[in-house]
């Protein structure tokens, strides 16, 4: 059986919503509410990579294992290979890696579970999912990352050949296609334990200065994704799944209790 471990990176530097992870939600902080979400559900160890003192004092406020990371790591993929670095020097400890973001407020931790299980069964060095998208407008949309797959009509999962931030991939004759699906990626990580320590190594890639997206920097360099389609991630349809904006956290404080 696989040693399974979620790392929730977090980090004060947000700069449209300062302190995001101490923001009060209806008597508990942001960071509490993701960590007790997550706790609950993916087995395995959980701890905290923290970017900042003021978030490991929180955490210590509610019994999670946190670790101090440098605030100057240029992602979360970082952090969070930072602080594994710091809990297991080794490198023997874990298997299994899981990616749960800090602001992650409304996401199902569920979402996780099949993908934990998609890296056990096929050997692959992430894991990650998608949603098929509603409107095209949606698809045009830049800040909507698109999964480019092979997956036939009724198929829920398929490798990864591409992430773009356009509209992939294009459909030459209607007609003749027989899947004519658009898949939203939807970023959430399950890895390998050495596969992030090898992405982390790794320079960035030609591609991913291109689009700005940093799975690409894996794919450039032979590593397998893949991705499974999922219906839903949310817990409360009604509230947003994470928190970026002032809007977004007093939506947030409405549904969640």
């Amino acid at each position: 059986m696989s040693k399974v471990i979620t790392m929730i990176p977090v980090r004060m530097a947000a700069t449209r919503l300062p302190n995001k992870p101490l923001l009060d939600i209806n008597g508990k902080s942001l960071i509490q509410r993701v960590y007790e979400n997550v706790r609950k559900v993916i087995p395995g160890d959980v701890v905290v990579a923290a970017g900042d003192q003021a978030i490991i004092d929180e955490c210590a406020k509610f019994g999670a294992k946190a670790v101090l990371t440098d605030p100057k790591l240029p992602s979360g993929t970082d952090r969070i290979a930072a602080a594994l670095k710091e809990i297991d020097p080794d490198g023997t400890k874990y298997d299994i890696v899981v990616n749960f973001q800090g602001d992650n407020i409304n996401v199902d931790p569920s979402v996780c579970l099949p993908l934990v299980k998609m890296v056990e069964e096929t050997g692959c060095d992430i894991a990650t999912c998608g949603m098929v998208f509603k409107s095209e407008k949606d698809v045009e949309n830049p800040n909507n990352v698109k999964i480019v797959m092979g997956i036939k009509d009724g198929e829920t999962e398929g490798r990864c050949v591409y992430f773009t931030r356009a509209p992939a991939p294009y459909i030459r004759n209607p007609e003749k296609s027989k899947s004519h699906n658009f898949y939203h990626h939807i970023g959430i990580y399950v890895y390998k334990a050495e596969s992030l320590k090898r992405m982390v190594s790794l320079p960035v890639g030609v591609l991913e200065d291109r689009e700005a997206l940093e799975q690409l920097r894996a794919i450039e360099d032979g590593m397998t994704i893949r991705a499974k389609v999922i219906g839903g991630m949310k817990l409360i349809q009604e509230a947003p799944a994470d928190i970026n904006t002032m809007e977004e956290y007093e939506e947030a404080k409405k549904w969640i209790k």
